[in-house]
């Protein structure tokens, strides 16, 4: 075969295989347009903005025992080794993050463990926080709770219920831990609102603007120990609750996935 004639078959097969790859590519985009307007039920519902509701983390944010919660060591750097690596010791249960049931029960799933579509749900916020400038004591009730539905409807199947306290915009004060007398003080749950929460409703996991799913003053722990052996999870921490509506929004939890943890900090959003 003369030369002229190899160099046209070989153009040839490359525009045969370029059109194949052009029409792969634009059906692909076309199941992906179809897979979007078809999609999650969030979506559907006309989520127009996203809320990042997570603190960013450093060894400076507070934690329940006070010390910090994250050491970040630069192993590699831009200039020396033309990348950047850091190796991290962290404290499951800082920053923003998640409780695992495993957290506070002995067999309890890990954070691993906990189904995905749970980390997808909608966002039922709670308002306590014209109470809680006033109390620092102060906890959600299941009378909080009614008065939320009769407000906004039953709580949805698979609903994370948050409490806002407005806690959030404390977190570089002192007050935001909130020590003094050798106890904590700040708002949590009150176990019969976590109690009622679990026998009336859907809800799988709660949420607060604070350092724990307890009050500070707590010494045992009650919320924690009846909410997190049910299977449910919890999420302490969070940040940006009064820029989210009493219902509507959806909540993603990208929480970690590392074997066997008792939880770990998360980024988490909420879709609106």
């Amino acid at each position: 075969m003369c030369d002229i004639c190899v160099m046209n078959a070989v153009k040839d097969k490359m525009m045969s295989r370029r059109s194949f790859f052009k029409t792969a590519a634009s059906g692909a985009a076309a199941a992906a347009v179809g897979s979007t307007m078809t999609g999650t039920a969030a979506m559907a519902a006309g989520h127009g903005s996203v809320i990042d509701m997570t603190h960013t983390l450093d060894g400076d944010f507070p934690t329940y025992f006070g010390e910090p919660g994250i050491e970040m060591e630069q192993k590699f750097n831009f200039a020396e080794h033309s990348f950047n690596l850091f190796q991290l010791s962290l404290n499951e249960h800082t920053g923003t993050h998640i409780d695992a049931p495993l957290h506070f029960s002995a067999d309890g799933k890990s954070v691993d463990e906990i189904p995905v579509e749970n980390l997808i749900a909608p966002l039922c916020v709670i308002d306590i926080a014209a109470r809680a400038a006033e109390d620092a004591d102060t906890q959600v009730t299941p009378d909080d709770v009614k008065a939320w539905i009769a407000a906004n409807g039953d709580i949805p199947a698979n609903a994370c219920v948050a409490m806002h306290s407005g806690w959030a915009a404390h977190v570089k004060t002192d007050k935001f831990r909130g020590f003094s007398d050798e106890a904590q003080h700040y708002p949590g749950f009150h176990v019969e609102a976590a109690k009622m929460l679990m026998e009336e409703t859907g809800a799988t996991s709660i949420a607060v603007d604070t350092l724990s799913l307890d009050h500070g003053m707590s010494a045992d722990f009650a919320t924690h120990y009846a909410w997190l052996p049910s299977g449910r999870f919890g999420i302490e921490n969070l940040t940006n609750l009064d820029k989210v509506p009493a219902a509507g929004a959806t909540l993603v939890v990208g929480a970690p996935k590392h074997r066997g943890g008792s939880g770990g900090p998360a980024r988490i959003f909420a879709m609106i």
